[in-house]
């Protein structure tokens, strides 16, 4: 198995408590530059005395050669940050699979959860699916859905996804053993392919609507780059938003406001959004102190 990030530990514990046989794993070396928030498939495997492999490339013929060896069954990738070869998976007697964080074919390639809250999706979840050439497009064998709801940030999603994709490898499992296990093609016009999302792509556009930039706050929060705006010659990022029901006058501009203790930002389309968290570089904001000061002071955004 090819893993990394929560998915590939808890798809490794699924396929260990089945009784299967994982002779090797091959997972990411962490950066030390990254922040890590997920569970290790490193580790984890060194727990279970399995043997791992980090290799800097996916495609290294000796890696090749070490999965031809070992004559697969099966080769599953978890969450592992590089597409396979043709020649890896053509290594697997019965197939190459692969669990994608989102309801396939829609939210294929990078980023899946980040990009449905986004975009406002009320419900993602995780497929599991067989591997081509082309990424994401394989036929679906199983997957399972899980909500979004109208607050949940990108951890809590991400959450959901691995016990979502947990329970469907557990429950594809004795059919895949069987060669009995269903093979349904994509439509992949219904669906979209998504690409990697830089730190920059945080950059709140104040004129979009208090729902757009609600859904990019939580998208990006911590422990993701995060939403940042510039106030003062400061950049400012907000961890945590909330939209209020009632909405004033289209502005001329955003404004950030102080009512009653709490910050509120007057959006594009004049929706209003609660600042529940927000930070600088010197750590969090007192955003107590500050609804004071905006008070009298409202700040154009």
């Amino acid at each position: 198995m090819f893993a990394y990030h929560d998915v590939g530990v808890r798809c490794l514990k699924t396929l260990l408590s089945a009784a299967l046989e994982v002779p090797l794993v091959v997972t990411v070396a962490d950066d030390p530059s990254e922040r890590r928030w997920f569970a290790s498939v490193a580790a984890t495997a060194d727990e279970y005395g399995l043997a791992v492999l980090t290799p800097p490339d996916a495609s290294a013929p000796e890696l090749l050669e070490r999965v031809r060896q070992l004559e697969p069954d099966f080769v599953f990738s978890f969450y592992y940050r590089s597409l396979l070869a043709a020649p890896l998976l053509g290594a697997a007697r019965h197939g190459a699979l692969n669990m994608h964080g989102s309801l396939l074919p829609k939210y294929r390639g990078r980023a899946p959860v980040n990009w449905a809250i986004i975009h406002g999706e009320h419900e993602t979840g995780a497929t599991l699916h067989y591997m081509v050439e082309r990424a994401d497009a394989g036929d679906i064998v199983d997957q399972m859905a899980v909500p979004i709801l109208q607050d949940d940030d990108a951890r809590c999603v991400f959450n959901k996804v691995t016990v979502a994709a947990e329970v469907v490898l557990a429950r594809s499992l004795p059919a895949l053993i069987a060669g009995t296990a269903p093979r349904r093609a994509q439509r992949l016009e219904l669906g979209s392919y998504c690409g990697r999302r830089r730190p920059e792509d945080g950059r709140i556009d104040w004129t979009q609507p208090a729902q757009a930039i609600h859904n990019l706050v939580r998208a990006v929060a911590p422990p993701f780059p995060g939403a940042f705006t510039d106030i003062g010659g400061e950049r400012w990022w907000l961890h945590r938003t909330r939209v209020l029901q009632r909405t004033a006058d289209r502005p001329a501009r955003a404004r950030l406001f102080g009512a009653h203790g709490r910050c509120y930002v007057t959006c594009g389309d004049g929706g209003l959004l609660h600042v529940d968290e927000a930070a600088t570089a010197a750590g969090l904001i007192d955003l107590g102190a500050l609804s004071r000061e905006l008070e009298k002071h409202p700040q154009e955004l």
